[in-house]
């Protein structure tokens, strides 16, 4: 499995908006329809990456935790279905329900909103404040599948925590995630 880091969307960006189908619902979702009161988290996953297969339970736990906070929570694929059909809508929505996700799983499928958010790898975390201001991007935490290291979400839940706080996290603690990167088409 090959690295890939993110490309750190700079601080302050507003979201871009979307409007993609959710595969658990089978409804369109916009940003505006998952957006948080006090913030927002926009993730982008996929099925089949041994990166966010290793911290799906804690991600899924740390929305638990923070959206009865305020905290929005979304999760995008935007890899291409053709040579990833485990990556497909499908297939997410089984993934979605074996899961018990509780936010929007929604399918990109003209890679669009993984390019205009400079989306490289999955996972791939951004937090919005209650402006939809970029104050966060990059990692959950120092563990990967091989590096030993314990899953805490340390990373994402300080960001959190800063954002419920209407601190800010200094630009020093924001370190990339790593993982796959995006299949793009070709």
């Amino acid at each position: 499995m090959a690295s890939t880091y993110s490309t750190m969307l700079p601080l302050g960006t507003k979201a871009p908006d979307f409007k993609l189908l959710d595969t658990a619902s089978d409804k369109m979702a916009s940003l505006n329809d998952v957006k948080g009161d006090k913030g927002t988290v926009v993730m982008f996953i996929c099925n089949h990456c041994p990166y966010v297969i290793h911290v799906l339970d804690e991600v899924l736990a740390i929305a638990g935790e923070y959206q009865s906070n305020g905290i929005g929570f979304v999760a995008i694929s935007s890899n291409d279905v053709v040579n990833y059909p485990e990556d497909g809508p499908e297939q997410m929505k089984i993934k979605a329900k074996e899961k018990a996700f509780s936010f929007p799983y929604l399918y990109d499928e003209t890679q669009e909103i993984a390019k205009a958010y400079q989306a490289a790898c999955t996972p791939d975390f951004y937090v919005f404040d209650s402006e939809v201001k970029c104050v966060y991007r990059g990692r959950l935490d120092a563990s990967t599948p091989r590096n030993g290291q314990p899953l805490t979400g340390k990373d994402l839940r300080n960001a959190l925590n800063a954002v419920l706080l209407d601190n800010t996290v200094g630009e020093e603690e924001q370190l990339p995630s790593m993982g796959c990167n995006i299949k793009w088409k070709s």
